[in-house]
């Protein structure tokens, strides 16, 4: 086993995001000395990582060194952006050999609404391709690594970005999630993973073609403030469309909440001992505040997993068939890696499923909101078992099986994606080998208030397990 931490006695010390803010508002060092504290700690650690996808450091220090960030609450805190974001200057290579190493000519909607924050992005962190897995592996280079044991992985599709933030290396760093995109990784690394509702953030530029939009953007943090205090910054500079209005969120609320666990996975498989351990042990704590707790299945039918899949397997045949329109004039699909083609094989073989694979997605949304009726949020693992080992999920491993995998293990996240609903998942429990294991809350259209409130109670009764210990 191999743990890595980046956490040393520099000015970052052991601050999270806001804690840095602060300290730079004060006057106690200057954004160059971040940003160069951060860069030092990024390169202790990415030789062990390998998270890190694109090198901006000479703008990001020239930013730093200006004092050139807008005026939000995170103003000057080093970061990075996921590598399929649309950052000016930066290659956007989604993970792939396939898309050429072009810089974007452009910020996308999403990236300006993250600086508003005034986070000073340093290059770029690793996804899979396309960010169709849970583990940030590849074909062609060294898997991404989890900095509690590097022999696990670190998750995805935003493993980089956890990578970094669980090792110290960052205090924050931009996630997405299109189906568990960041609640996996924050599961794997021992961090704070919230997917948004629907519209809560500026629209992905990939999300504008999809008929069912399943993406979500936000970050991985070692806190919950810090990612309340993230939230709230995108909320002042664009607000989200039709739903409750979203200020800073600054601890639990002390409300009584009605609580449907789920033990359960869609797939019918059971949870291995230790997932099961973790969630019965949160699910006393809970009912301890006060919480009533009640046991219900997954309010959707057992179709969705096939449904769900299919999409996804949409998604992959649209990139394999017109990268070049999507994506880069100069997508190259003979250099897809084979799960990525071998999805979208699996499309060509149904693709006349599709109408009805919408509108079964559509019912099972309906299906699940109905569960906010009698309830005001869904309780339960956000995996179907424990972190896998380097190589369980290999991309270049037999379809059929890597795939089967897949489904168990990803299990619980793509309800959320489909439905619009926010998430988030806690890092409340531990492996029997030190490995985090991730707690899952979800709530219905617009309610990240109430589950920025939940995870700070959690938080304060089961405070997080720190790598640097």
């Amino acid at each position: 086993m191999t743990k890595v931490s980046a956490f040393t006695d520099d000015c970052l010390g052991e601050l999270d995001a806001v804690g840095i803010a602060q300290a730079l508002r004060a006057g106690n060092f200057s954004a160059e000395e971040a940003a160069r504290a951060a860069l030092a700690r990024i390169d202790a650690v990415e030789p062990q990582l390998n998270a890190v996808a694109q090198d901006d450091r000479r703008r990001g220090l020239a930013r730093a060194a200006a004092g050139d960030f807008p005026d939000g609450s995170l103003r000057g805190v080093p970061s990075m952006i996921k590598n399929n974001t649309l950052f000016a200057g930066i290659p956007t290579q989604h993970g792939s050999a396939a898309v050429p190493p072009t810089p974007a000519d452009r910020n996308e909607g999403f990236t300006d609404q993250m600086l508003a924050s005034g986070i000073n992005i340093l290059g770029a962190t690793t996804l899979p391709a396309f960010g169709l897995t849970a583990s940030t592996e590849f074909v062609d280079r060294p898997p991404t690594r989890n900095p509690w044991n590097t022999e696990y992985s670190a998750g995805a599709s935003s493993g980089g970005a956890a990578a970094l933030v669980a090792a110290g290396a960052l205090p924050i760093a931009h996630a997405n999630d299109g189906g568990g995109s960041i609640r996996i990784p924050a599961a794997c690394c021992g961090l704070v993973g919230l997917k948004p509702t629907r519209d809560r953030v500026v629209a992905s530029a990939e999300a504008k073609g999809m008929p069912i939009d399943l993406i979500s953007n936000g970050i991985v943090s070692r806190t919950v403030r810090d990612t309340a205090h993230f939230l709230a910054d995108t909320q002042r500079y664009a607000p989200g469309k039709n739903m409750p209005e979203l200020g800073l969120v600054e601890g639990p609320s002390g409300r009584k909440l009605r609580i449907a666990l789920i033990s359960e996975s869609i797939t019918g498989g059971l949870l291995d001992a230790q997932t099961s351990v973790a969630l019965e042990s949160v699910a006393e704590l809970l009912a301890a505040q006060g919480h009533m707790i009640d046991r219900v299945p997954l309010p959707v039918n057992r179709n969705y997993v096939q449904q769900f899949t299919d999409y996804w397997a949409l998604l992959a045949f649209s990139l394999d068939h017109f990268g070049k329109r999507v994506l880069d004039k100069g997508f190259d699909r003979s250099k897809l890696d084979p799960f990525t083609a071998g999805l979208s094989r699996t499309f060509i073989k149904r693709f006349w499923r599709t109408p009805g694979v919408l509108m079964g997605l559509q019912k099972s949304t309906k299906q699940f909101h109905a569960l906010f009726e009698d309830f005001d949020v869904v309780y339960s693992p956000t995996l179907g078992h424990t972190t896998p080992k380097i190589g369980y999920l290999d991309p270049g491993g037999d379809f059929d099986e890597i795939f089967e995998r897949l489904i168990n293990y990803v299990t619980f996240t793509p309800a959320n994606n489909t439905s619009g609903s926010p998430a988030i998942s806690l890092p409340l429990a531990q492996s029997a080998d030190g490995l985090p294991i991730g707690l899952h809350f979800g709530a219905d259209l617009g309610q990240e208030q109430m589950l920025l409130e939940l995870a700070y109670q959690l938080e304060a009764e089961r405070p997080f397990a720190r790598i640097q210990d």
